[in-house]
């Protein structure tokens, strides 16, 4: 997720996108995301473990700017916000 003016990147994992996307849209999730106001959806992954999912966060979380930009620009060129479209 990302702020409106995509100065910042935030990597998270849930068991339910559509009510965390939510919670960020509407400022509830206290901490860094309320903070920066991240609230725009511009990358996503599914997994069925959430071992699994985890251990990708982690993974992604420990990449620097470049290469989550690179990430994210392959699947998502324009950053626009997925919220609409996954959260359905």
């Amino acid at each position: 997720m990302t702020n409106r003016h995509n100065t910042v990147l935030y990597t998270g994992v849930t068991n339910d996108i559509v009510r965390r996307c939510w919670e960020h849209k509407h400022k509830l999730a206290d901490g860094f995301t309320k903070r920066y106001n991240i609230d725009k959806l511009i990358y996503v992954e599914h997994f069925r473990s959430p071992q699994k999912a985890i251990e990708r966060e982690k993974q992604i979380k420990g990449w620097k700017r470049k290469k989550k930009e690179a990430l994210i620009n392959r699947l998502n060129p324009d950053w626009v916000d997925l919220y609409d479209e996954v959260c359905r």
